[in-house]
This record gives C-alpha cells, structure tokens and sequence, in this order.
C-alpha cells in the first residue's frame, strides 16, 4: 500500500480565527506564540494558503548582534524577490517592513523573541512608530505583520509589558498549545495505528508537537516498533532529533540548570527537599542555588511546573515538581546518556538501555495521558463523566496517592483513579489502592454523600484483569476505552 501524504492535523479553531484576520484586509498585526517545533510556521503557511495571500514575506530573526540580523534580512528578503527594500540598521529594517505593508505584503517575522536582547530592543522602538502609523490608515493598508515567537515570557515583555515600546500595539493573538490527543489519534489512524502501546509511547515521547511525528514519517518508521524508531530518530548518524532538544531548548540555558533539569525529569514528583538533598550531594555550596533555578525555569522557560495535590492552599509546601514537556523530560530521563554515547558502545545496547528507561518514564506518561484525556472527552462532550474542574492527583504525609481525581460537582461524583502502565501489578495493587481511597475520604468530609467511583486504568486490559478489577469494585479502563469516541 502506498504510503499517505503528510496533512495538516488539529488547529482548526486556531486556523479559522487567523484565516478571518487575514480576511479584513486591513492592517494586522498577529502575535503568535508556542514552544518550538509547534507549528506555528505551519499554521501561517496553512492560513495564507486558505486565504489566497500569495505577497509574503518570510524573516527567520537570528540570536545575533544587529548586524547579523541585518544580513539575515537582508538574504530573506532577497529570496522573496523584495531586495529593493533591503535594510541597513535597525531603524531601516523597521520602516522596510511598514513600506511592504502598505504595499499588500504579509510579513511573517520568525523568532521575534530575540528582539528583547539588549543589543536589539531599539528596535521595538523603531517599529512602535511604523506601526502607529500603520494603525492611523487601518482600513487603507491591506498588509499586516505576524510576529512568531517560542519564549513566551520574552515574547509578553516586548508586546504586553506596559513599559514596552509595542504595548497594546498588537490587534490580534493566538497562543499554540500541543495538538489534542484528537490529533494525534487522526495521525496514527492515518499513517500508522492506535495500538495503546504505540499511542502510549510515542505521545509520552512527543506528545503533540506534530512535527516530531512528520519527522517519524518521512523516516517512514512512525508505524515501526519502539526500537526501529528509536534506532532511525535518535542514534543513526543522520537522525533528525538527536540533537533537538540541545538545539532547541538547552541551547538558551548554556548548561546553568542542568542540576535541577536533569533531576525533575529522572524523579518526577521530587520535592523542594529532595532538589535541595541532591544538590548538596552534587555540590555542598549549590544548596542556595537551586531556588534561583527553579523560578527562572518555572516563570521565564516554563520548563518546570510545580503541582500540588487537590484543594491544597497555594501557600502549602506540599508541591511537586514535573518537566511540562513530554519531550524534554524523556530527552533527560532516557535517551541523553545513551545518544551521546553512540560511539563508545555497541548501538544496540544502548537502544536497548534507551527503551528501558522510556519504559520506566512512561508511568508518569500513562497517567498525564488519562488526565488529559478525561479533560479533552469533557470538553467535547465524550466519554461518561462530565467534568467541573481540572483533574488533580492527591497526596499527603501519611502516604496517601491517588493519581486521578476527577470531580462532577454538578452530580455528585468523585472519581478516583489508579493508572499502572503493566495490568498484572495494576491489579496487585488494587487492595492496596482502597486503603488510599478510604484515607483520602477521610480527610476530604466534603464528599459525604456523593457518589464514589474507583476506576483503575493501564494501556491495556484482558477481561481476565478487568474482570479482577470489577469484582474488587474497580471501573476498569485501558487506552482503547478512553480513546475509542475521540
């Protein structure tokens, strides 16, 4: 069977509202936001192409000095044949862009973040003053600008900060998320399948950065098993990400919060306490440092998110740490030691060491997916419980964990959950789950009286498990159950 061309998945609502901006004919100026490798590129291509805007002009903003960012421009607009408003400095790349505005041309500006440096902020200035002018003529200028970036606070010092040149400056934005599991779903139905251990592994992998699962495909191993892929993706000579995360996220650290990175990804769940031990066991003098790391990861990078169990006060000292990207909390916990060491060792071997410590990481994988899901099936109407409020897990001092709690206050219902990526522990634990469940209630009078429902997932179940779980009083659920209606 030939293999399917590559789509355009999810982003429907996110390609309506930029396809209507475009539409006005009148001035815009569209920020566009999302982690890297996103789809933000694609998202503009997408629309323009549905719009029929055929005058774009593309610029990549290189982390350069100004003159570096000046020949850049210089060979982009080159490319697009508009060499005739090439700029010399700052203030001439500023008002070139206005010029071909006002002559009908998009102007997708890429990596817009970069502007923020010290080095290149007068820029902002510059272009506050084109823009303002731009604004005044609104409905005679049928260009518009959108400005891409991947560092969202960067990105909201230079437009939504009020002390910024460009502040409230922007008429339109669109913050891109991961694509929905929906999404990834429509993706494997196409070019591979939703085996629950495919879609397990590689959402815990990439979750949704569609071009992550372009890249399998055009290695043609998105439908291989774990280790084909592993193989062709992180330790062939050529393979597309082996350097991704390096690249794309370390880069902008330069090796200063390894310490905390490293750890949050191999024990998701630590502590503040556990950070700090580890710190002084790598570097007795670190201790005091590891405060610093973790605001800057969590408030500049969103790297880091820090979780606390459900109805816990914000002020609490109960929270957990977790790496917020699927990719980057397995890039760290599995597969940086074993890519780096590729020629030192045999390839098979450390593929091998790589999928065992996936494997290891996709417990917490497993139940992120669940949450996500009940959340996604909620919100579009799916699936058998109807959620109030964000899933949260729960935890306490006396060694209290659920990793699900799913609350429909309308009704009710409290569901509890236990999620185990091997069905035959999943069911080993389930005596043991209900003394969890009974300390949780305990400690949580509110639910008095409502509906109590145990529902115990793994990615797939015989009847032989589910039957174990029914008759312990466990709803039982696997990856096909949950995803059967998306």
């Amino acid at each position: 069977m030939a293999r399917k061309d590559w789509g355009f998945y999810g982003r429907r609502d996110e390609l309506d509202s930029l396809s209507r901006i475009l539409r006005r004919r009148r001035w815009f100026f569209v920020k566009v936001t999302g982690r890297r490798r996103i789809g933000k590129t694609s998202l503009v291509q997408q629309a323009l192409s549905a719009v029929k805007r055929d005058r774009v002009a593309y610029i990549q903003i290189p982390d350069s000095d100004p003159a570096g960012v000046i020949s850049a421009v210089r060979d982009f607009y080159s490319m697009f044949g508009v060499e005739g408003h090439a700029p010399n400095d700052l203030k001439s790349l500023a008002s070139s862009i206005a010029e071909l505005v006002r002559e009908g041309w998009t102007v997708a500006m890429d990596e817009f973040q970069y502007f923020h440096r010290a080095s290149l902020f007068e820029f902002t200035s510059h272009l506050q003053y084109e823009v303002d002018r731009l604004a005044k003529d609104a409905t005679n200028v049928r260009g518009g600008l959108i400005v891409l970036g991947s560092i969202h606070t960067e990105m909201a010092a230079l437009l939504e900060d009020r002390s910024a040149p460009l502040f409230n400056r922007v008429t339109d934005q669109i913050d891109l998320p991961h694509l929905d599991v929906s999404s990834v779903l429509e993706i494997l139905r196409t070019h591979a399948d939703v085996d629950p251990e495919r879609v397990l592994f590689l959402w815990n992998l990439f979750e949704g950065v569609p071009k992550f699962y372009r890249d399998c495909h055009e290695q043609d191993v998105l439908d291989k098993d774990r280790k084909a892929l592993l193989r062709r993706m992180f330790f062939a000579s050529s393979s597309p990400l082996r350097n991704e995360a390096d690249n794309w996220f370390l880069r902008e650290l330069r090796g200063r919060y390894d310490l905390v990175l490293k750890f949050v990804a191999r024990h998701p769940g630590c502590t503040n306490g556990d950070l700090d031990d580890h710190a002084r066991s790598v570097d007795p003098n670190s201790g005091k440092q590891v405060g610093g790391y973790i605001k800057v990861l969590r408030e500049r990078y969103g790297m880091i998110e820090r979780l606390q169990p459900i109805f816990a006060r914000p002020t609490q000292k109960n929270g957990r740490f977790y790496i917020r990207d699927n990719f980057l909390r397995s890039w760290l916990a599995a597969l940086a030691t074993p890519a780096a060491s590729v020629n030192f060792r045999p390839v098979d071997s450390l593929i091998e060491e790589a999928d065992r410590r996936l494997a290891d990481a996709e417990g917490h994988g497993l139940e992120r997916l669940v949450a996500t899901l009940y959340e996604e099936r909620s919100r579009k109407g799916k699936g058998d419980f109807a959620l109030t409020s964000r899933i949260h897990g729960f935890w306490d001092r006396q060694g209290t964990e659920l990793d699900l709690v799913a609350l429909d206050e309308a009704s009710k219902i409290v569901r509890l959950g236990t999620c185990k990526r091997n069905e035959a522990k999943l069911v080993e634990g389930l005596a043991a789950f209900g003394g969890h469940v009974a300390r949780f209630l305990d400690a949580m009078p509110r639910f008095k009286g409502w509906r109590v429902e145990k529902v115990a997932v793994a990615p797939r179940l015989g009847d032989a498990a589910r039957h174990a779980a029914r008759r312990q009083g466990y709803l039982p659920e696997d990856l096909g159950d949950i995803t059967k209606d998306l």
